[in-house]
């Protein structure tokens, strides 16, 4: 795990790349119920327990599309998500 989190440290510094964290501390109004990405606005990817799902519905894909912004919502991104993926990091040690 220590070397997943110093490469997200890495690729935060990428100009393409934006990351955010959502902190144990948030306060939230939704969780996740399962991983997905949104590739573009005709396809996103969901993982099942079971399967990887491709989505094609723009109706679907717009839902996902709201819950990605209602997470990020939540989320912390530059310096302090830097800050908590150090501290993470250093709690392995």
């Amino acid at each position: 795990m220590a070397e997943q989190l110093e490469h997200l440290l890495a690729v935060m510094a990428l100009p393409a790349v934006s990351l955010g964290v959502i902190p144990f501390t948030a306060t939230r109004t939704m969780w996740p119920a399962g991983t997905f990405n949104i590739f573009d606005d005709v396809e996103a990817g969901v993982e099942l327990l079971s399967a990887q799902v491709t989505v094609t519905t723009p109706t679907e894909i717009g839902l996902y599309a709201q819950a990605f912004d209602r997470l990020g919502s939540f989320a912390v991104h530059g310096a302090p998500a830097r800050a908590l993926i150090t501290r993470a990091a250093a709690s392995l040690e």
